[in-house]
């Protein structure tokens, strides 16, 4: 039917019947899993390892509207694909050790002896010999040499268990790609791409002819990698003592460029080329934790302005700068082309000041390989001794320590001379040789949490948690030159209490009903101290910018009238005073009772 209605008798009822038409996506996804045959090799069946690759493709097709504009060639659809590689891995150290032989001398008790003596009476043929030859090799008491030997192996077989977690995604994204896609699938642009490929095929496509011919197109090929490792491990060193250890690492950048297809030589021309990423790390600042650092004075602070010239002398050895040539010094007494405010400078700089290594050692390069695992430590074999069995139910001791490095964002300096890197043409305004990544900001961060804390139940009901934590944030900004130190501790005390089968009468409508339940008391007092500093390496600056002391006591009480039903009254009182006149103290209360009511069995 036409617009007045008219039917039009030429279409039958099947044409078009199988024209299937052009889809808008195409998405094919390709999956292997190989589990590694580690277990065919008699040393390494302690390895378990699984591998998984994903290969994903996607055809996006373009707006009809921009396919026929008058006089603008086509715009084409896009293409993009990832490929994932992942690796888990778990190592059962204690096959390891057994295949070694590294196992402990064991002790038998009487009753053990006795059994394992009728077993091999029944067993064997000649009897008569068996029992006195059994007794004679059972050891019922280890000498002194078998302890060493054992308190040896302990402390060689301490590693307990270890994973191992590690994934690589990249991707790429080519937009203007003028091709379809078949009915079925396709695998063009290549097919190693269809399935995940991460190579370069821009020019192979634009010399096919399948890239947008419009100088002016402005969207941007884009290629991703995101890679991440993560390490866990538990050691084994006594019993009762539990140690968890955690390490990762991750590292993602994007690339992106702009490109124009010569319409002549159908060659394929890259304009603006530009990548930027983040980076973030476990490491260690341990050596430096417990430094002086106020605002008057800073160990750490100080050690980072001394490194500079120690970081900035060997950059330039590096670069050939001949340092007895009074011309290559500049009135700061640093190396022409290294000043003290630097990039290159004041990142090694920094990271060696705060983390406590030597500068003469410190890693030049941004980026770090190998992270440095945080800990947690847990003792509970206090409950071993009879002392402590008798008055507590539980007694723990705890320390805990973790710390990063983090390059929020950095990204291609696009003035950077990759030809001629230490040549004059390569300097900047300050006459200092430009990085080939521009970074802004980085970071260092570490908590103790805790730094100790003591969590013990006596058998009088009553419980006690008492807690210290610590934490300091250090961002160093490379345009300024400004280091904004936070620092932080909190203590908290908490005490707890349980009446047991405390007997509550109700009467309600005229039925009297006894309830008998615990009723848990536990209060909290802590109080947290943090204060921000800001440093100029330059000039005598420092100040404080904010912080606080803040008071907080909570208390709970609840009872259980019946299974379904709870009762809870809570008190939070919170009192905060500012380290800045011009900031008043703050009070914040609240208190109230909840009734929960719980509809499951």
């Amino acid at each position: 039917m036409d617009e007045n209605d008219v039917q039009n008798n030429s279409i039958g009822i099947f044409d078009g019947f199988f024209d299937v038409g052009i889809p808008n996506r195409h998405y094919q996804q390709l999956q292997l899993n190989y589990t590694l045959p580690f277990d065919k090799i008699p040393f390494l069946k302690f390895i378990q390892t699984q591998y998984s690759y994903t290969g994903d493709f996607l055809w996006t097709k373009g707006s009809e509207i921009l396919r026929d504009l008058e006089g603008i060639p086509d715009l084409g659809n896009s293409v993009q694909n990832s490929a994932r590689h992942q690796i888990n891995g778990n190592l059962n150290m204690s096959n390891f050790y057994s295949y070694l032989g590294l196992t402990k001398k064991k002790t038998q008790n009487p009753a053990e002896i006795k059994r394992n003596t009728s077993r091999r009476r029944g067993g064997q043929a000649q009897q008569g010999q068996s029992e006195n030859q059994s007794q004679n090799q059972t050891i019922t008491e280890l000498s002194t040499g078998d302890k060493a030997l054992n308190t040896l192996i302990g402390i060689v077989t301490a590693l307990d268990r270890v994973q191992i977690n590690y994934s690589d995604t990249k991707g790429i994204f080519l937009p203007g790609y003028t091709n379809d896609v078949g009915f079925g699938g396709t695998l063009k642009p290549t097919a190693g791409f269809t399935f995940g490929s991460q190579s370069d095929i821009r020019r192979e496509v634009a010399r096919k002819g399948w890239l947008t011919m419009y100088q002016d197109f402005n969207e941007q090929y884009v290629r991703t990698d995101n890679q991440q490792l993560d390490i866990q491990a538990g050691l084994n060193l006594l019993k009762g003592l539990t140690v968890d250890l955690i390490a990762n690492r991750m590292y993602s950048d994007t690339y992106t460029e702009n490109f124009r297809v010569d319409p002549d030589t159908q060659s394929y021309n890259s304009i603006i080329p530009n990548t930027f990423g983040n980076f973030n790390i476990s490491t260690n600042m341990i050596r430096t934790s417990f430094n002086t650092s106020t605002k008057d004075q800073s160990e750490n602070f100080e050690q980072f302005r001394e490194n500079r010239l120690i970081i900035a002398n060997r950059l330039a050895a590096e670069a050939g700068v001949n340092l007895n040539d009074p011309d290559n010094i500049d009135d700061n007494g640093f190396p022409v082309g290294f000043g003290r405010t630097s990039q290159s400078v004041l990142l090694p700089s920094f990271l060696s000041a705060y983390t406590g290594s030597s500068a003469e050692s410190e890693n030049l390069e941004p980026f770090r390989d190998v992270p440095i695992p945080a800990w947690n430590i847990k003792y509970t074999g206090f409950m071993r001794l009879t002392w402590f069995k008798e008055n507590f139910n539980r007694f723990s001791v705890q320390h805990g320590y973790s710390s990063t490095y983090t390059i929020n964002q950095f990204q291609s300096n696009l003035e950077f001379n990759r030809r001629d890197p230490f040549g004059d043409s390569n300097r900047d305004e300050n006459g200092d040789y430009r990085p080939e990544l521009f970074i802004s900001n980085v970071n260092l961060i570490e908590q103790f949490s805790p730094l100790v804390k003591l969590d013990f139940e006596m058998k009088n009901s009553v419980s006690v948690n008492a807690e210290i934590r610590k934490d300091r944030a250090l961002s160093l900004s490379l345009n300024n030159n400004l280091l904004t130190e936070m620092q932080g501790d909190e203590y908290i005390v908490g005490l707890g209490y349980r009446v047991k089968d405390l007997t509550v009468v109700t009467q309600f409508e005229g039925n009297r009903r006894v309830l008998s339940s615990d009723l848990n008391l536990k209060a909290d007092l802590s109080l947290r101290r943090n204060e921000t500093i800001i440093r100029n390496l330059d000039v005598l600056s420092n100040r404080v910018t904010s912080g606080q002391d803040i008071w907080s006591i909570n208390f709970v009480a609840d009872y259980a009238f019946t299974k379904n039903l709870t009762a809870l009254f809570f008190y939070d009182h919170v009192f905060s005073q500012n380290a800045i006149s011009t900031i008043f103290p703050q009070t914040t209360i609240r208190t109230g009772v909840t009734l929960r009511y719980n509809f499951g069995n």
